[in-house]
């Protein structure tokens, strides 16, 4: 996911095949797949809408109905219309032309600018520490200054850039099917801009990349934070760095050019989803609108789905060593080679949320900030047993690092960047468009591992695909059902087996081992569409673990009466346990808030039906409620103490689980969406005292991983044994207080509390954890 900054048609679905296949993984499946019609003529919501509570301008004022209505349109194809000329010649020739034709405006003097920026003089005239006037030559100040700039960007040069968007087409060509972009969404930013958008700046990592292919990419438009803007706050080098940056991105907003910066780490890579580095370079923005450098600018939250990744990206990710020039040509020349002259290519979808301002939603942002404790606080005495309430109050979990520049920001502020940051990743995730192999991978991980018949498949797909638009979700592919099956089963081919049977059906079947790792990976992908009913059918299966047998019939279960309080508690608990990095909520959205709509979600499934014990108020009964004790209503955000009133009013609500005939299996369902994040964790805790500690993090992480790769092995549940997972059970474990890190001199080492060194402890943590999985 990203953030950009700035200062349909129709087709016909085709007729299948007459004659009958030869082989399922054949080439010849006779269509290119298009993610511009509905998917079986329904309704495809328009998603992306900026929050209404943080942001309730930007929401009325910077959308329009008619867009829409726009359509579709593959953004790496060029025909002859996009270009001035017209002809045969040009239409061989359109994508050449048309990088020809795009305007780069020169931006020669932005150095001299950036020099006389306010910063930067103020430590050229030595009043702030670190200038001249402590002891340091203006001219060499002057030249360090030019140092840092010519390390941070460099002016685009418009015959590379106009080559590169010529052979970045070319490539993505022979990469993807298509890359669909809706053009309404791009007429929003478009409108929302009021003007032109120049050459678009990226913010790259500077580690991740060679000297080489740094200064290439900075003649594309590439920035690049200095090593030294890192240093300790009190390093004249480190204020210097920072200063410089500083100036380039008032700069870069001031002259109008986009800003694309990557808020989220890669898929692959271990650690924490938000980016560090991304946070450090939203910080610069948020300080420049701050100091009025600029009165406003625009957020535009960016997600970017696949069918799967790229093998050039994975070998990208995966490189232990910074990305040179032959590298990256050499990852390129072999994803041509093996897409050559092979239909095996994925689809893409890139979406723009709708833009938002950044000025109102400091305004707005600083009035929803509430007290948080700990995930210790919070559920260590729950999980020994030591209490049975759970405070009124919300999470305070932190797993991004937080960088030198930063640092170097007031600490209201660096809490600004941060929730910043969470609240535009919630919004990207939220309108990433979900591919048909995320689809088909749930089905076969969560509800066939056994194996199923393509023609059961087929409605089950169209089951599943409703059931995502009508969250308001959309989708990102089009077409026939039985082609887009057996499209996704072709990008799947290496993690299921296909078995033809007499009567012309074929059955599929999950290959057990390590694919079904990936297939938990990409069906992770589906996990914000049900997320809060996953919660909430979870913390029913934590509500009934103690009351009715595991394996007990549904019907047993449907008679249990369950109060909304206890539904409440037990949402919470399963809440704080998630790691934040998953449940990815919105600063703005309180905790009780997040449970009544894990409660409504429920509710509006089916799986929960309100049943009125006797001599209690009817819950759709509103004439009789008095107003005088207070008011039913309190301005957004205001989330006090008082809202534990709600919590009492509740307390003559009680519901039963539906006894509906799709019911049972939607729960299980449910359920085993986050059964691969809560097994880890149930294994985790069972490794404690097997655990080799004190180690380092990545060695304690290694242990944990090997572990969770036996235990696969022995009980088959593969999609558990991710070294994501490992990594996420032993960070959520450090903050509930069952792993501390210590000091020594080799570096920060991971200790068993004392809490938590006794038997009867862990197995306390091992069954707190296992009453939400429904095996």
């Amino acid at each position: 996911m990203a953030t950009m900054l700035e200062g349909r048609r129709q087709t016909q679905p085709r007729s299948s095949p007459s004659g009958r296949e030869t082989s399922l993984w054949s080439s010849g499946f006779g269509m290119k797949l298009e993610a511009i019609t509905p998917f079986l003529g329904k309704y495809r919501p328009f998603v992306g809408r900026c929050c209404q509570t943080c942001t309730p301008k930007s929401w009325e004022s910077l959308f329009h109905r008619s867009i829409t209505d726009l359509g579709f349109c593959s953004v790496i194809l060029v025909k002859e219309e996009n270009t001035r000329f017209r002809g045969w010649l040009v239409r061989r020739l359109c994508y050449f032309l048309w990088s020809l034709e795009q305007h780069i405006p020169p931006c020669q003097d932005a150095p001299q600018k950036i020099e006389e920026s306010t910063g930067v003089q103020n430590l050229l005239s030595g009043r702030v520490p670190g200038g001249a006037g402590e002891g340091q030559a203006p001219d060499l100040v002057k030249k360090e200054v030019q140092r840092i700039l010519g390390h941070i960007q460099a002016s685009p040069r418009p015959f590379l850039v106009r080559l590169f968007s010529w052979a970045l087409l070319r490539f993505l060509n022979c990469l993807f099917l298509n890359v669909q972009l809706h053009k309404g969404q791009m007429k929003m930013v478009q409108k929302a801009a009021q003007a032109g958008l120049g050459v678009l700046r990226v913010a790259w990592d500077s580690r991740a990349c060679s000297p080489a292919l740094r200064v290439l990419l900075r003649k594309l438009g590439g920035l690049f934070l200095p090593p030294e803007a890192n240093l300790s706050l009190d390093s004249s080098e480190g204020l210097l760095a920072r200063a410089v940056v500083q100036a380039v991105i008032e700069q870069l907003l001031v002259s109008g050019q986009p800003l694309l910066i990557f808020l989220e780490e890669p898929p692959e890579s271990p650690g924490p989803r938000l980016s560090a580095l991304g946070q450090a370079w939203l910080g610069f923005v948020v300080q420049a609108v701050q100091v009025g450098i600029v009165p406003d600018a625009l957020l535009v939250p960016v997600a970017v789905t696949y069918d799967l990744v790229p093998d050039a990206l994975c070998d990208i990710y995966h490189a232990s060593a910074p990305l040179g020039l032959w590298t990256g040509a050499l990852a390129v020349l072999r994803s041509l080679w093996s897409h050559w002259g092979c239909s095996r290519r994925i689809c893409s979808r890139v979406h723009l949320a709708q833009p938002f301002s950044l000025q109102e939603y400091i305004v707005s942002a600083r009035s929803c900030w509430g007290g948080r404790q700990t995930l210790e606080q919070l559920l260590q005495p729950i999980v020994l047993g030591q209490c049975t309430a759970v405070p009124d109050t919300e999470k305070e979990q932190e797993w991004t690092p937080i960088t030198g520049p930063l640092l170097a920001l007031k600490e209201e502020d660096q809490l600004l960047v941060r929730r910043l940051s969470c609240h535009v990743l919630s919004a990207s995730v939220g309108s990433a468009a979900v591919m048909s192999t995320a689809i088909m991978a749930t089905l076969l991980l969560f509800k066939h591992q056994k194996g199923v018949f393509l023609s059961q498949l087929l409605g089950e797909f169209s089951w599943l695909t409703e059931e995502i638009l009508l969250r308001g979700f959309d989708v990102g592919f089009s077409g026939q059902l039985r082609s887009l099956l057996k499209h996704s089963l072709s990008l799947l081919r290496a993690h299921v087996a296909l078995l033809h049977i007499r009567q012309g059906d074929l059955l599929v079947v999950p290959r057990p081992g390590p694919g079904l790792t990936q297939l938990a990976r990409l069906s992770a992908e589906l996990l914000p569409v049900f997320l809060s009913e996953a919660v909430g059918a979870c913390a029913v299966r934590g509500l009934l673990a103690g009351r009715v047998p595991p394996q007990g019939p549904w019907e047993l279960q449907g008679i249990l009466l369950l109060s909304q309080n206890e539904l409440y508690r037990q949402i919470l608990l399963l809440m704080h346990l998630l790691p934040q990095d998953l449940l990815l909520l919105k600063p703005c959205q309180s905790s009780y808030c997040y449970c009544q709509e894990v409660l409504d979600r429920l509710i509006q499934c089916g799986l929960l039906v309100a049943e009125e014990t006797p001599g209690s108020r009817s819950a759709c009964d509103t004439g009789r409620q008095r107003l005088s004790r207070k008011l039913l209503w309190k301005p957004s955000g205001d989330f006090t103490d008082s809202d534990s009133d709600d919590f009492e009013e509740a307390e003559g609500r009680y519901f039963r689980l539906s006894q509906q005939s799709h019911c049972p299996d939607f729960f299980l369902f449910l359920c085993r969406l986050l059964s691969p994040l809560l097994k880890a964790f149930a294994q985790a805790a069972a490794f404690l005292h097997q655990g080799q500690l004190p180690d380092t993090e990545s060695g304690y992480t290694e242990q944990l991983f090997q572990f969770l790769q036996a235990t696969a092995q022995e009980e088959g549940i593969f999609e558990c044994a991710d070294p994501k997972l490992a990594i996420s059970a032993i960070w959520t474990f450090r903050d509930l207080g069952v792993l501390q890190q210590m000091p020594s001199p080799a570096g920060p080492r991971l200790h068993l509390s004392p809490t938590f060194a006794s038997r009867e402890n862990q197995q306390r943590l091992e069954q707190f954890i296992r009453q939400f999985i429904c095996s």
